[in-house]
């Protein structure tokens, strides 16, 4: 399979260090709000299992904010309010992954809890987040970050698994979602680890794991 120019030229600036974050869209750092996640609507879960796959064509078309709000609330939102149980699993509920979302005008932390986003970067850190080109101009890429202070229950040598089996949770429910709405979605781990840290701020004992592009197929 031969390699896209925009794909080429990343790996060559990434050989050189210089992946960077592109400057955000107007207006930059605003996190959209999101309405209360629509729980009706969609395919039955067997009829969407038999639509899910990984799609690499997107057009540049935004998500509007309810589909935005179903997407992060379906990703790991909060399903069980008295004892705020999340829609993805977590060993021991450590609650180790934080879910950010990479958007034209930033990059956002998705809070289950007040299901809501806040701005972290004011840069477009979509281009960072793998080495394909279609990363650049899809609607938004999530990006799954282990956070292992929050693992202390957790064995030294087994937290990295742990997180991995909880990321693969959400992203199989990104999947479903998407696959129910009609919505295109890839899950990726080919992508400059430093320089995603590096853009998007990152502590020590943070690590990113993988990254997912959403967005309206291209037609």
């Amino acid at each position: 399979m031969s390699l896209h120019t925009g794909t080429l030229t990343k790996l060559a600036l990434g050989l050189m260090g210089q992946v960077k974050p592109a400057a955000p869209e107007p207006p930059a750092g605003l996190a959209p709000r999101l309405p209360a996640p629509s729980l009706q609507g969609g395919l039955p879960l067997m009829q969407a299992l038999s639509k899910r796959q990984s799609q690499r064509s997107f057009s540049e078309a935004a998500l509007d904010a309810q589909q935005l709000s179903d997407l992060l609330w379906a990703a790991n939102g909060i399903n069980r309010a008295k004892d705020q149980g999340h829609t993805a699993p977590s060993a021991m509920n450590a609650q180790e992954l934080d879910l950010y979302v990479a958007l034209p005008n930033g990059l956002f932390l998705y809070e289950p809890v007040g299901h809501r986003l806040r701005a972290t970067v004011q840069q477009d850190v979509r281009r960072v987040t793998g080495y394909q080109d279609f990363v650049d101009h899809a609607a938004l890429d999530l990006i799954l970050v282990a956070d292992y202070r929050r693992m202390s229950l957790v064995p030294a040598a087994q937290r990295q698994a742990y997180a991995y089996v909880a990321a693969g949770a959400i992203c199989q429910n990104v999947y479903l979602y998407c696959a129910s709405v009609g919505l295109s979605t890839v899950v990726r781990a080919w992508f400059d680890r430093a320089a995603l840290s590096q853009a998007m701020q990152m502590g020590t004992d943070q690590e990113i794991l993988v990254t997912q592009t959403v967005g309206c197929p291209k037609t």
